[in-house]
């Protein structure tokens, strides 16, 4: 196993969580991880930890028209010509979660790269309140700059053993509305899977259409992985979804979990499901199979 970036913190000595040390900071330190602050404290019962064990794991630097854009990379060590993966975080960043996704996503075989995709903006992870993380990162992150990213993506995997003609991504939240986005961007997108992300939303410079507004011209499968009780994309949105998608031929589909909420799949949180997570686990790597991906 080869790391190319160690993580970790070092705990502080003395009870209950160390001199210096807040409650915060030593669940990051038990876990071994580093969450993003807007996350914390994490649901640490039911935080899943993949290890690196036959994996090369760790960041990468991408330049993009002179700016530095950390990538975290997870594939299997030693091997080649492998299906890549992109991993689109939610409104957090690139935090331990979607990093262990990423090599939950080695371990199967892929090659897969999870961009820190607000870097130009600042720093997510750091950002403790979701109004300001919204406010200040994530409304002002163009879908044009994103998708530049995400190319520049395919094109170091294509040159650093990636098989880009097996080229899949899948995204969650925020990332689940840029799986869709990006699978329209680029047709060379074998398959998506977006786990509740949004649909539908006001045109603005930054976001100038939302999924709802390309599905009848998307050309690539996506999966959409959407809970029932998820306050903040009502079910409507879905169907206005499908029904958009009927006028193309993506032949993209929907599961909606009738108990689940949203961010189901996020192990770190009080919203995670147990069940339907592993469920659209299962789901996500059949369709990458079934389409060519894996």
């Amino acid at each position: 196993m080869k790391d190319l970036v160690q993580d970790g913190d070092s705990l502080v000595a003395d009870s209950p969580f160390g001199e210096g040390v807040d409650r915060r900071d030593f669940l990051k330190v038990a876990l071994g991880t580093s969450f993003a602050a807007a996350t914390l404290p994490v649901a640490a019962q039911s935080v899943i930890k993949t290890d690196t064990a036959g994996l090369t794991a760790g960041t990468v630097n991408l330049n993009v028209n002179g700016q530095t854009v950390p990538v975290y990379r997870a594939q299997p060590e030693g091997k080649s010509n492998l299906p890549v993966i992109l991993v689109i975080s939610e409104i957090f960043g690139v935090h331990e979660h979607i990093a262990d996704v990423a090599r939950r996503f080695a371990k199967q075989g892929y090659l897969a790269l999870a961009p820190e995709l607000f870097v130009r903006q600042g720093d997510a992870g750091k950002i403790a309140d979701i109004a300001t993380l919204m406010k200040d990162i994530i409304s002002q992150t163009p879908d044009a700059q994103v998708m530049g990213d995400l190319d520049a993506c395919v094109a170091w995997a294509a040159k650093n053993g990636g098989n880009v003609d097996r080229l899949g991504i899948t995204g969650f939240c925020w990332g689940g509305r840029i799986t869709w986005m990006y699978s329209s961007h680029n047709p060379n997108v074998k398959a998506g899977v977006a786990w509740y992300g949004r649909l539908q939303g006001d045109a603005t410079a930054n976001t100038p259409k939302h999924p709802v507004d390309i599905a009848p011209t998307l050309s690539v499968p996506v999966l959409g992985l959407y809970g029932a009780k998820d306050t903040g994309i009502p079910l409507d949105t879905v169907e206005n979804m499908k029904a958009a998608l009927a006028k193309g031929s993506s032949k993209s589909e929907f599961v909606v979990y009738p108990d689940a909420g949203h961010a189901f799949y996020a192990d770190y949180r009080p919203s995670y499901d147990e069940k339907d997570a592993k469920d659209g686990w299962t789901r996500a790597l059949s369709w990458f199979k079934i389409h060519g991906v894996a």
